[in-house]
């Protein structure tokens, strides 16, 4: 009988998570923009939404991967040689 897992297993963190992760919410950004611009809405309204989630994306993307980063040190540090 198989058992199902409800919650995904921790995944290392990349080698460049804030870049990454900038990356990732500039493109989300740049998205916005786009489809402001193809759908004849307004651009300069998109620009400022795309600017302010950028913003806030990242910042709370920046604090969310400082504490995990300082919660593997901390296990690192406290695992016994």
């Amino acid at each position: 009988m198989s058992r199902l897992l409800w919650h995904v297993p921790d995944a290392p963190p990349t080698r460049h998570p804030y870049r990454d992760t900038m990356l990732i919410y500039g493109g989300l950004a740049v998205v916005i923009v786009l489809f402001a611009w193809i759908t004849g809405g307004p651009v300069v309204k998109a620009l400022v939404v795309a600017v302010v989630f950028f913003v806030v994306a990242s910042s709370w993307s920046a604090y969310r991967w400082r504490a995990q980063l300082a919660k593997a040190r901390a296990r690192e540090d406290t695992e016994p040689l």
